[in-house]
């Protein structure tokens, strides 16, 4: 499907940075919409923080060249400074301030009068929870800093914003509480770079996704376009009471075309199927609506594991996304 020009937010042309003999990134070519959020999914030292760091202008590219809202990250840096927003994985706050003072310093810096700082300021702070906090931002923690540097990369709200490990070190409600106002930005319009280990998070977020390996894109498309292509097989686990019950699943298992394979495997004195099938949640209540468990005494319990971005990667790679 071809895309306007005017829809393109970011756009990278054979972009690379090497070092000496390292080829951090080799040759990559991407185009990012405007609006959209896009995840950079890869090991420790993928290339995916330093592709990062060239689109931000922090780093000059060996060769190659990237259009960040129109304006080259080799002649237009003024410009693309201005648009753009970075909340980097190491924590990045003046710790000797309050949590207001870290934000309103930010937004002051991008521009806004201080009324408007003090306003955005508020509102932001309200919504990740930690408004009216008196002390210095040093002593809070680890999870509640994060939460401010995020904010601080949010006030001025840029047309771009880079999130690298945005959640990391977070509690489940704050990390939900983090997901949610990145809904929201999504809403507004602001085009998001997600780097991540987190693919329960990258699967919720991201519009579309980029896996990275030694410098190379290795595949990009939907959550669901690449758990399609290149994740493993769903599967169903089916525990009987009886073994003639297993052996009537088996035979109606042959007249549904998306199950790949089924074998039978020990788990303890239980009799179990292991089922194999394409397709995701639709095609699992498919499977229960077409016989599979019709016309038996008693299904003695159920497991269903559903295809996710870590199986992607090690399929593509042969390891997983954190070694």
């Amino acid at each position: 499907m071809s895309v306007s020009k005017d829809s393109i937010a970011i756009e990278i042309k054979d972009l690379k940075k090497h070092f000496k003999e390292v080829k951090a990134v080799d040759g990559v070519s991407l185009k990012i919409r405007k609006g959209e959020l896009f995840s950079i999914l890869g090991p420790n030292g993928a290339g995916k923080t330093t592709l990062v760091r060239m689109l931000t202008t922090v780093l000059t590219p060996t060769a190659g060249d990237a259009n960040v809202y129109g304006f080259s990250i080799l002649t237009g840096k003024k410009e693309i400074v201005k648009n753009i927003g970075v909340c980097p994985q190491v924590i990045t706050i003046y710790e000797v301030l309050k949590a207001e003072e870290n934000v309103e310093f930010i937004a002051i810096m991008h521009g806004m009068t201080r009324k408007e700082a003090k306003e955005k300021t508020r509102t932001i702070l309200e919504a990740f929870g930690i408004a009216g906090r008196k002390d210095w931002s040093k002593r809070f923690s680890g999870g509640m800093q994060r939460r401010l540097n995020l904010a601080m990369s949010l006030v001025f709200e840029p047309k771009i914003l880079f999130l690298d490990e945005p959640t990391a070190g977070l509690d489940p409600q704050a990390r939900r509480l983090v997901w949610d106002y990145i809904r929201d930005l999504k809403n507004r319009d602001i085009t998001i770079i997600l780097m991540t280990h987190d693919m329960v998070e990258a699967d919720s977020l991201s519009d579309r996704i980029a896996f990275i390996d030694q410098g190379k894109i290795i595949a990009k498309g939907t959550p669901t376009e690449l758990k399609e292509k290149y994740g493993s097989d769903n599967a169903l686990e089916v525990s009987f009471i009886n073994q003639e019950d297993l052996e009537i699943v088996k035979n109606n298992l042959k007249n549904i075309p998306f199950v790949v394979n089924w074998s039978e495997i020990s788990r303890k004195e239980r009799k179990t199927l292991l089922i194999s099938f394409q397709g995701g949640l639709k095609n699992l209540m498919r499977l229960l609506q077409q016989g599979l468990i019709d016309n038996i005494d008693e299904v003695e319990n159920m497991k269903f594991r559903q295809n996710s971005l870590e199986d992607v990667f090690l399929n593509l790679t042969g390891k997983r996304l954190r070694d």
